[in-house]
């Protein structure tokens, strides 16, 4: 089957990994954001992750002229109302990185009995005009005390999974790709990639395709 190339719209190592891993047997040549050269940050303003992910899906589509995958996923604490939440990468701050948002966390977490904790993803298939198609998926955990593990990425070092008694960061990326929220709307995706790959040809053959209100991508309607 021919390979449709697909652009994942991040620059982040550890995710483009955790893609590639995920999609390596499927009929997509994925292509980060570095192989386009300067493409301008797209500004996650959105409420939810849906909204961000599909937002950033779709400027990505358009700019380049490729179908494009973009995913939103935060960290939801329970004791903090929801937070980070859609603020999860940049927690402590715009240029925040991974540490900051741990030290943050830890340090709003002190003291507190309540560890109870979800990862949350949605992803968002994008062509440049028309419709997406969204999946999500959750993962229940719980936040530690300290850091534990060096692998992985964001918060993983303070994410324990029960299940396996380990935190996201001390699993090997083959298992957390198994029980990760990522993993799961990944794996729900790809069980889904014939249908995809029909749904992608008969978009991009369109000369002028539809324009949907948001409500529309809520759903995957195979009929559009």
């Amino acid at each position: 089957m021919k390979k449709i190339m697909v652009v994942l719209a991040t620059r982040n190592k550890g995710k483009m990994r955790e893609f590639q891993e995920l999609l390596k047997d499927h009929p997509i040549e994925l292509f980060g954001l570095d192989k386009f050269g300067p493409i301008p940050e797209v500004e996650e303003d959105g409420e939810t992750f849906d909204e961000n992910a599909y937002k950033k899906a779709l400027f990505t589509a358009k700019l380049v002229g490729l179908p494009a995958i973009a995913d939103d996923s935060g960290l939801i604490v329970e004791a903090l109302n929801g937070a980070p939440g859609v603020k999860s990468a940049r927690y402590a701050g715009s240029n925040a990185t991974d540490n900051d948002n741990i030290k943050k966390l830890l340090s709003e977490m002190e003291g507190e009995s309540n560890r109870k904790a979800a990862f949350e993803c949605v992803i968002s298939i994008a062509v440049p005009k028309g419709p997406a198609l969204t999946y999500e998926a959750r993962c229940e955990g719980e936040i530690t005390t300290e850091i534990r593990g060096d692998g992985g990425f964001g918060y993983d070092p303070v994410f324990f999974y029960p299940p396996l008694g380990k935190t996201f960061a001390e699993i090997s990326i083959e298992e957390k790709n198994r029980v990760s929220h990522r993993g799961k709307a990944l794996a729900e995706l790809a069980s889904e990639l014939d249908k995809i790959t029909i749904w992608l040809n008969s978009r991009l053959m369109e000369a002028k395709p539809p324009k949907p209100d948001h409500k529309e991508f809520e759903h995957n309607d195979w009929s559009e």
